[in-house]
């Protein structure tokens, strides 16, 4: 794959988010609930205008996160927001390990999906496509960063909707996120009552 010129940016609401060992919510309209695991960096300061070499000094730490998208609904339009923004459906933990604790931009670190305990993704954060500096500085441009927000850094290779035959979340499942030196998130998935 050739690296697009920009990275794809999207805004999640709070209602999406669900904590570690919370239960992500497979909607009712939808069997299409995938997996994506994610680094997240937590904003510490307030940004604005920040440039690749100075981006990081904003971060407070990193954290993990599981940017499930239920895909049906992400791929209707060129705007993925809504596929990104069921409720309880991003798992966000188990907790903040500050950016001093890890190397810059928290990469070189291993990270993987498991499926009730198989692999599906499992690649390094040295490989993403746009390091955290990038993203941070990309979005500066737009907006001011704040105290609490929280930068997902997209995804490796191996979510279900690439598999034959797709692998889809669904009730009764456990999917765990984990980042070498950060932890591992953990969360049950439940079918929509």
């Amino acid at each position: 794959h050739s690296k697009p010129d920009f990275p794809s940016i999207f805004m999640r609401c709070l209602t999406s988010l669900t904590p570690h060992e919370g239960e992500i919510v497979r909607p009712k309209v939808s069997e299409t609930l995938d997996y994506e695991c994610e680094l997240v960096a937590v904003i510490g300061k307030r940004a604005r205008h920040m440039t690749v070499a100075n981006a990081v000094s904003c971060v407070a730490g990193y954290s993990c996160f599981n940017d499930g998208s239920v895909r049906q609904f992400q791929r209707r339009t060129s705007q993925c927001d809504i596929g990104k923004n069921f409720d309880k459906t991003g798992g966000f933990g188990p907790w903040m390990v500050t950016a001093d604790e890890l190397p810059p931009g928290a990469a070189g670190l291993p990270i993987q999906s498991r499926l009730n305990g198989k692999v599906m993704q499992s690649d390094n954060t040295a490989n993403m496509m746009f390091p955290v500096a990038e993203a941070i500085a990309d979005i500066t441009q737009a907006m001011t960063l704040e105290p609490g927000d929280l930068i997902a850094m997209g995804t490796p290779s191996g979510v279900g909707h690439a598999r034959k035959p797709p692998a889809w979340m669904k009730d009764g499942d456990t999917i765990e996120i984990e980042i070498g030196d950060i932890g591992v998130l953990t969360n049950k998935v439940v079918d929509e009552a």
